[in-house]
């Protein structure tokens, strides 16, 4: 049992627990006390109290001593400050000036001038660095009203243009000479280089310059930012300086690459270009000694810039198409930074110029290759109505060729670039990645360039047809060859896309697809059986037995005959594969050459669905070779129950193509033959599916009469079939069969809705407006309150379901 103490004692315990915790916490208030003021004022920290050996009487902690002004508090109220006496000298200048004699005026600006700029160095003597930036800034604000006085009274009648641009001058110069003599100071130096980027600029403009003009003092300016940025001293002074220079250098090359882009003349071009190459030179000046990603970024800019520049001059003398081809000769010809000694962020930009240049001439080039390409596809609605004359004539009535002649030889030029790239690769793009992505692109643009010569040169039909299914074989062959990495699956590609070209280039004439595709048929079936790639084998295979229809359906149409006519010619290549199916060794082969096969089967059914006799017999035909394929073990089961449906669905057609008004007599006799058929086999084979035992025989009688009753106006017809669907449900529902129970069920179901929906139609016209979504809302408040249980029916329907055979 547990001891209880008597009250005396325990109330003697309770005492001596809290004065135990009275003296813990006392001790750590006098810590926090403590760290408090070291936080404020920087102390030499106490021992830390030990604990007391007897608890006494409770004594609070003494209060912590004020805290020192905080350093933000001190530089707000100093910039403050600083702001008041700005806003007040400048109130003064303005508005008070002329109230003073000349005597005056100069006493009072030279006094709080000087005194704003020499009180600085006092202050900093008197380790007080923050009072000192704000009265330098101070200063620095009087120098700049000093000068708008001296316009305003010793040289009123001066250009104020000219007078602005020798003020900031001047005033560089004496702030630059301050900061230097007080190098403590941070604001000074700063202010110089942000007041240095006006004077040039100022000057031309009160000179009146040209936009040649305003760009030379852009870049002279530039520079000057350049070098202080690389030599300047301090970080604000760098960074300010940087970016002063990249704003008006990108303002100079701006200019000047409008400049080159509008010339007339050779003239006008060699002086933009000069304005450009100068502004390159700035560009590498400041990349020199720049961080990594400064200076990856101004070799590209400079890159660009001397592309523009040698670009804008050579191309003055050429039309506007061959000027593409210029610039991108004077874009590969940057790659000669390889052989310079400049830093490798440097070198690296250069290069990403020269490929951004590469990159924009194809961008260019591209919509001519793209309409090569899918120009062919215009002219589907006026297949075999003749070879045309030219290559650009098979592109479509609806297609207005305006392809450039210079676009081929963009392509050819950047596929030769990428080639060379790929097999001399540069050692400053370190990893395989890039080169294996500029193999990839040489060989995308060299068929291309190929392609679109032939649009350019506009050459012959058959020459045409010809090459691109030359360059379609070639390919095909390499990337067979190479094997399975990223240039053999980009010679696949290219080869698949040519090849669909060719096909529909070979559409304009009736010789040419026959030629195109029999081509590929041959071309795609020797390529899979070279290939060692599963994936490839079955691709080029299906590819093959598409071609094979597309043979197959031509013939017909060139035998004269209609399109249902045609349907059992298209079955021919049906077949055709599957006797290779199970001639071939390779199951990932057989699967693919055998579903591109039940592909033709479905273009068969579609052009024979016009024509319910030749429908019946294609669909029968088509069971015929789903029985077929069905012999073989591994294609047993889905290829039974496709027959099997094959052959369903073509006695119903070919009755309601035959007219007949009571399909039970021609379907009775064989759902109980098909029925006897598959009792044996459930006898023999009690795990057979109760689907292919006897749901042809079911649906067979079931289906047709199905239709036969929802349009027949008696009520025998619907009863006799109501009758046989409830006796075939219970016996499914009482031998777990699934078939019967599923077909039984479904036809009782639709039985029953077409005999009861003139009533309930006339049940709904009887009810209010109001009832029917009324009683939606019960039935859905039912549902979701007995949601879970539902929930668990259906999952033991669902299993008890999924036991039936």
């Amino acid at each position: 049992m547990r001891h209880v103490p008597p009250p005396a004692e325990e109330l003697t315990l309770l005492d001596r627990e809290l004065a135990r915790l009275d003296a813990r916490r006392l001790q750590l208030l006098n810590r926090r006390a403590w760290l408090l003021s070291v936080l404020r004022t920087p102390t030499v920290p106490p021992p830390f109290p030990a604990p007391a050996a007897r608890p006494g009487p409770f004594v609070p902690p003494a209060p912590a001593a004020p805290a020192a002004p905080a350093r933000g508090v001190q530089n707000v109220l100093l910039v403050l400050g600083g702001l008041l006496l700005t806003v007040a000298a400048i109130a003064f200048t303005l508005f008070s000036w002329g109230e003073m004699g000349i005597a005056g005026r100069s006493a009072v600006l030279a006094a709080v001038t000087a005194g704003a700029l020499v009180a600085p160095a006092l202050l900093l003597g008197r380790r007080l660095p923050a009072t000192a930036e704000s009265v330098a800034a101070l200063g620095l604000v009087l120098t700049v009203l000093d000068a708008f006085a001296l316009h305003a009274v010793a040289a009123p009648d001066s250009d104020g243009l000219t007078f602005a641009a020798v003020s900031c001058a001047v005033l560089v110069v004496v702030w630059t000479a301050y900061g230097l003599l007080l190098g403590r100071l941070r604001m000074p130096l700063p202010s110089a280089v942000a007041a240095g980027q006006l004077p040039l600029v100022l000057g031309a403009w009160a000179a009146g310059a040209s936009a040649t003009g305003f760009g030379w003092a852009l870049v002279l300016t530039a520079g000057a930012d350049a070098v202080v940025a690389v030599r300047g001293r301090g970080l604000a002074v760098r960074v300010t300086a940087c970016v002063g220079a990249w704003l008006t250098g990108l303002i100079a090359l701006g200019l000047g690459l409008g400049l080159s882009v509008s010339s007339g003349g050779p003239v006008e071009a060699v002086g933009a270009g000069a304005l450009l190459l100068a502004g390159a030179g700035v560009a590498l000046l400041g990349a020199w000694r720049a961080p990594k990603e400064t200076a990856v970024l101004a070799g590209v800019v400079a890159g660009l810039a001397v592309v523009a520049a040698v670009g804008g001059v050579l191309r003055t003398p050429l039309p506007w198409d061959w000027a593409v081809v210029v610039y991108l000769v004077c874009g590969a010809a940057l790659s000669v930074v390889l052989r310079l000694r400049l830093p490798l962020p440097v070198v690296r930009g250069v290069l990403g110029a020269s490929g951004t240049v590469v990159a924009g001439a194809v961008l260019w080039a591209s919509p001519v290759m793209a309409a090569v390409l899918l120009g062919p596809a215009s002219s589907l609605p006026d297949v075999w109505a003749g070879a045309p004359d030219g290559f650009r004539g098979a592109l479509g009535p609806s297609t207005t060729w305006s392809g450039p002649p210079a676009a081929a030889v963009v392509l050819a030029l950047a596929a030769g670039l990428a080639a060379a790239l790929h097999t001399r690769w540069p050692r400053v793009f370190p990893g395989t990645g890039w080169r294996v992505a500029s193999g990839v692109v040489a060989s995308v643009l060299a068929w291309g360039s190929v392609l679109t010569l032939l649009a350019v040169a506009d050459a012959a039909y058959a020459v045409a047809v010809a090459v691109e299914l030359l360059l379609a074989a070639v390919l095909l062959i390499a990337s067979v060859r190479r094997g399975a990495d990223a240039l053999a699956v980009t010679w696949l590609v290219c080869a698949l896309v040519g090849a669909a070209s060719a096909g529909l280039l070979g559409l304009a004439a009736e010789p040419a697809s026959y030629a195109v595709y029999g081509t590929l048929t041959v071309l795609f079936a020797a390529a899979a059986t070279r290939s060692r790639v599963a994936a490839v084998q079955a691709l080029l295979a299906c590819g093959s037995v598409l071609c094979a229809i597309a043979v197959a359906t031509a013939l017909g149409a060139s035998l004269g005959w209609n399109a249902p006519h045609t349907a059992p010619v298209v079955l021919v290549v049906t077949a055709a594969t599957v006797f290779l199916g199970g001639r071939l060794r390779q199951p990932a082969l057989a699967l693919p050459v055998e579903l591109a096969g039940a592909a033709g089967a479905l273009v068969a059914v579609g052009l024979a669905v016009t024509d319910p006799p030749v429908l019946a017999l294609v669909l029968g035909l088509c069971g015929v070779l789903a029985a077929v394929t069905a012999l073989r073990p591994e294609r047993r089961t889905v290829a039974g129950h496709v027959a099997a449906a094959l052959f369903v669905a073509a006695s119903w057609v070919r009755l309601a193509a035959s007219g007949v008004s009571a399909p039970e007599a021609y379907t009775l006799p064989v759902s109980l033959a098909a029925f006897g058929v598959g009792y044996v086999r459930r006898r023999r084979d009690p795990a057979a599916s109760s689907w292919a035992a006897y749901g042809p025989a079911l649906s067979l009688t079931m289906v047709p009469s199905l239709f036969v009753a929802w349009g027949d106006p008696h009520w025998l017809r619907p009863l006799l079939l109501g009758a046989g669907a409830l006796v075939v449900t219970l016996v499914g529902a009482r031998r777990r069969l699934q078939a019967p129970l599923v077909l039984g069920g479904s036809v009782l179901a639709l039985v029953g809705l077409h005999e009861l929906a003139p009533h309930v139609v006339q049940v709904f016209d009887a009810l209010p407006r109001w009832a029917p979504p009324a009683l939606a809302g019960l039935l859905l408040l039912g549902l979701g309150a007995t949601y879970e249980q539902r929930l668990r029916d259906a999952r033991r329907v669902k299993e008890s379901f999924g036991r039936m055979r």
